[in-house]
């Protein structure tokens, strides 16, 4: 059974725009934060130059396995400040295929980074300090280096998501 409802198209233009507008903030605002907000990164590479630092210390295992501790309390500690500062809450299905590639992208180039600076300074001449200062200088600016870019690609893929999903809803 067909239900005929008379359709207004002015009236469906106007609906249809007072979505799409707060859509748009929705997307504005979180392009502003992947462009505008690089403190959450600088923060994390920070932790992780303490954290690789420390870890040339030459530290009993117990210390090793705090240092450890105190560096995933501190990360966490980051995500959550910087997910409170944020204005939009998105919805888990709002991250794609490109975060994910993003996150494990990071992933192996900051740990694969971490692993071959290490290899490199073993040969240094130098004491575990400074070899250990390198190592983690080396891998805290890859970190960065890395981090910005692929979360601007990452987001960027968002507001195309909204249209394209508009875009098939008109064809209906």
């Amino acid at each position: 059974m067909v239900v005929s409802v008379p359709m207004d198209a002015e009236r469906a233009w106007k609906d249809l725009q007072r979505i799409r507008v707060p859509q748009e903030r929705v997307y504005d605002e979180v392009e502003r934060s992947a462009f505008g907000d690089p403190g959450a990164t600088y923060a994390t590479a920070a932790i992780m130059w303490v954290f690789l630092a420390a870890l040339g210390l030459d530290l009993p295992r117990w210390g090793v396995w705090l240092a450890l501790a105190g560096y995933v309390v501190l990360l966490a500690g980051v995500a959550v400040i910087h997910n409170r500062r944020s204005r939009v809450r998105l919805h888990r299905t709002r991250y794609d295929w490109r975060t994910s590639a993003a996150f494990l992208g990071g992933m192996v180039v900051t740990g694969g980074t971490v692993l071959l600076s290490g290899r490199l300074v073993e040969a240094l001449p130098w004491g575990p300090m400074a070899a250990s200062a390198i190592q983690a200088t080396v891998s805290a600016s890859v970190f960065v280096l890395f981090a910005v870019p692929a979360n601007r690609w990452a987001v960027g893929s968002l507001r195309g998501r909204g249209e394209a999903a508009v875009r098939a809803g008109e064809g209906r």
